[in-house]
């Protein structure tokens, strides 16, 4: 539970880069945190991130961070181990992860399409599925010295915007090079998954259901149905938002908007994805200093 004796929410950075146009298909966005300066309690120290099918790559620039095993509840005496390394690779993500900071720190994350990582690089995604390593055991020689050279410029968040302009100049040439005639323009989950499948019914003989399937898990590292889930999960929480918003948040007229056969249904899967009921998420969001990955895309 949130610590009542803290402010609701700090003056911690919080900052989503977007894409530029050209990389639309290939990077769903970087995020950086710093909580450098701010004065924290040990309860407000959690940082609570989504299920997702992205692949990431991390910098940890200053301070420490310590990830909860899977499953452990957000206290102070759950288990937990420290990150591999600072700069760090994740795979796809079936279920909420949850990390905790010992003091101020200050990271940024890359947030990378599953298939696009696998076109650029040749990394399979499927093989890092709920895993979190080394990122010198992931990345190509030349990703590796582009991420290391982020890690070496250090300092605080104002140097973010040139970390970022960094690694899209690194990117876009790679992805234009890389980039199927059929790439998709959009990031939402639910239509990159149907683009996925429309890509893979058309790019190679053997148009059966069970060979489209394998050619989307080979590409994205998770079968159609849980990529599905997932776009589900992302659009009701912008619907939630958009119903807030106009004073009209109803759960079931979210979950019958969002492609749910239920409300029952809807909180079962949120509950999956982020580990909370959608109430109590919505409350978490809203008060919760951990749970900034969530209010960085409101």
């Amino acid at each position: 539970m949130p610590d009542d004796t803290a402010a609701p929410l700090s003056t911690a950075s919080t900052r989503l880069w977007l894409p530029q146009a050209s990389l639309t298909a290939c990077v769903r966005g970087v995020v950086s945190r710093s909580t450098l300066g701010v004065v924290l309690p040990d309860m407000q120290r959690f940082n609570h991130f989504p299920a997702t099918p992205l692949c990431t790559i991390s910098w940890l620039l200053a301070g420490e961070s310590e990830y909860l095993e899977p499953g452990a509840p957000a206290r102070l005496d759950s288990p937990r181990r420290s990150l591999p390394s600072r700069l760090f690779f994740g795979g796809p993500q079936t279920g909420p992860t949850t990390s905790w900071n010992p003091g101020p720190a200050h990271g940024m994350m890359l947030l990378l399409m599953p298939d696009a990582l696998k076109l650029m690089t040749g990394i399979d995604p499927g093989a890092w599925l709920n895993r979190l390593v080394d990122a010198a055991e992931v990345l190509p020689a030349d990703w590796l010295a582009l991420c290391q050279q982020v890690l070496a410029e250090g300092g605080d968040h104002r140097g973010d915007d040139n970390r970022v302009a960094r690694l899209q100049a690194f990117i876009d040439p790679r992805w234009q090079a890389a980039r199927p005639a059929t790439a998709l323009a959009g990031q939402r989950y639910q239509d990159w998954a149907l683009g996925l499948a429309q890509r893979a019914a058309t790019s190679a003989p053997g148009r059966s259901l069970r060979q489209v399937e394998r050619r989307i898990k080979h590409w994205a590292g998770q079968p159609m149905r849980e990529l599905m889930g997932m776009g589900r999960a992302e659009r009701a929480f912008f619907e939630t938002l958009a119903a807030r918003n106009e004073g009209r948040l109803n759960w079931a007229d979210v979950a019958a908007d969002s492609g749910y056969a239920d409300q029952s249904h809807f909180c079962r899967a949120t509950r999956r994805i982020t580990g909370f009921s959608p109430d109590e998420l919505r409350r978490r969001i809203a008060e919760d200093e951990g749970f900034w990955a969530y209010r960085v895309w409101q």
